[in-house]
């Protein structure tokens, strides 16, 4: 009976399709009926009439399977752009992380099995950059407001039930400063609470981003101009996506929509802007060397010829970056990924494990990148905490790194037979710095 009803059901949403599609027809100057029916839902949809020529958003999510509503909520079937935006998760962004669990959640999609690593949500929901614990704690600290740098507060309260690491917390409540708090405390939470995921980005050039997942994976151009082909989405005013498209491919340029973008007055809790950058459309043109240069390695620090080369993807990693599902006071604590685990040491090389699981997340995460290539019986690094880097694989006689938003690659020098004097207990990357300062020349 229930495949009966669901045809049935089939059979009078597409009656419905064609009554609607000949009455819009009729109008003039209406674009074509594009209706799709996808596999997923097995209801038709026209989002594709007003919205012809968008991006699909990933490989891994097809039109053809996904459609538009199944993310995006709304009414597929309308054909006024009133109606059928009514609804939607999130306006324009289901990966606001208010409505992620309703438009991205569920077990076979991101908010699934820890142990098949499909707990997206949940993960990134506590992780530091959603919280802002860290700087939170260390604001309350530094004031008098609590007595030391373990957090108690975050953006929004969470909780965690399972707590694995010894430096994680169970629980945050909401950080809402009360009148006898200390000054600078309550100045912190209006003037800085403007760097973490749920916080909506100031609408001015070089800090144009998304909010939630999308504040990662939906690259944004400088100017925040939309380039991509949907005829519906202004390629003159700022403050959209550069295409209609999700990555893991996410160059460090991403990344400084958030980070680099100037510096904290602490005494006035202020946000100081940087006054160097070049015009937002002139940035997007520069050379690449130049771009770095300018944009993120100032003079007043020291990087080794790794940190200019490689994105922040290619060390920080994918439970780094989104969490691993504990809560922490600082991003010191979530941290692991440290210079031996690519370089290893002079006593060790670094640790490696091979892919013998066909459905091993390594292998899901290489395909989703598409940037390196990954297949089981391969050796590749992998962190103190078993986590499988697979953009740094074994090749024959030495380690080779893809990077992840280029494809470009490198051969990665060991410590075992080197000259370095680096001690084992010694990994932060000032101690390289001290040997590997490397300077890198504008051309």
């Amino acid at each position: 009976m229930s495949a009966r009803r669901n045809l049935i059901l089939a059979a009078a949403a597409i009656l419905l399709a064609a009554v609607l599609l000949a009455a819009w027809e009729h109008q003039v100057g209406q674009p074509p009926v594009k209706m799709i029916i996808p596999t997923l839902t097995n209801r038709p949809e026209l989002c594709l009439t007003c919205h012809d020529g968008i991006e699909e958003i990933s490989a891994s999510h097809p039109v053809a399977a996904f459609g538009c509503t199944t993310c995006h909520g709304g009414d597929g079937m309308a054909l006024d752009a009133d109606l059928a935006h009514a609804g939607m998760h999130g306006g324009r962004n289901p990966a606001d992380l208010a409505v992620v669990g309703v438009a991205c959640g569920g077990a076979n999609c991101h908010s699934g099995d820890p142990a098949a690593g499909r707990d997206h949500i949940q993960r990134v929901d506590r992780s530091i950059q959603a919280t802002y614990a860290g700087a939170i704690a260390q604001v309350r600290h530094a004031f008098g407001a609590q007595p030391d740098l373990t957090a108690h507060m975050g953006v929004h309260a969470v909780q965690d039930d399972q707590v694995v690491s010894p430096d994680a917390v169970p629980s945050l409540t909401a950080f809402a400063p009360s009148a006898t708090d200390p000054q600078p405390v309550q100045q912190f939470s209006v003037n800085c609470l403007n760097c973490h995921l749920w916080a909506q980005p100031a609408a001015k050039p070089y800090f144009y981003r998304s909010t939630g997942c999308a504040t990662c994976h939906a690259l944004y151009d400088n100017d925040g101009l939309y380039k991509g082909g949907d005829p519906t989405i202004s390629h003159t005013e700022p403050g959209h996506a550069s295409a209609h498209h999700l990555t893991t491919a996410v160059p460090y340029t991403q990344c400084d929509h958030c980070h680099n973008r100037g510096n904290y007055n602490l005494p006035h809790m202020a946000f100081v802007e940087r006054t160097d950058l070049a015009p937002a459309p002139a940035a997007e043109t520069e050379d690449a060397t130049a771009r770095r240069l300018a944009e993120y390695y100032q003079p007043i620090g020291q990087f080794t010829r790794c940190e200019w080369e490689l994105d922040c993807v290619d060390c920080h990693t994918a439970r780094e970056a989104m969490g691993d599902g504990d809560i922490y006071s600082s991003q010191a604590d979530a941290q692991y990924i440290q210079c031996r685990t690519c370089h290893g040491t002079l006593t060790e090389p670094p640790k490696l494990a091979a892919i013998t699981d066909p459905n091993d997340v390594a292998l899901r995460q290489a395909q989703v990148n598409g940037h390196y290539i990954l297949q089981v019986g391969d050796q590749v690094v992998v962190t103190d905490r078993g986590e499988k880097l697979g953009q740094v694989r074994w090749s024959g006689d030495h380690l080779v790194q893809t990077m992840k938003a280029t494809g470009q690659t490198y051969s990665v020098p060991l410590v075992q037979g080197s000259a370095c004097q680096q001690k084992p207990d010694e990994q932060a990357s000032r101690y390289c710095h001290a040997c590997h300062d490397h300077e890198l020349q504008a051309p």
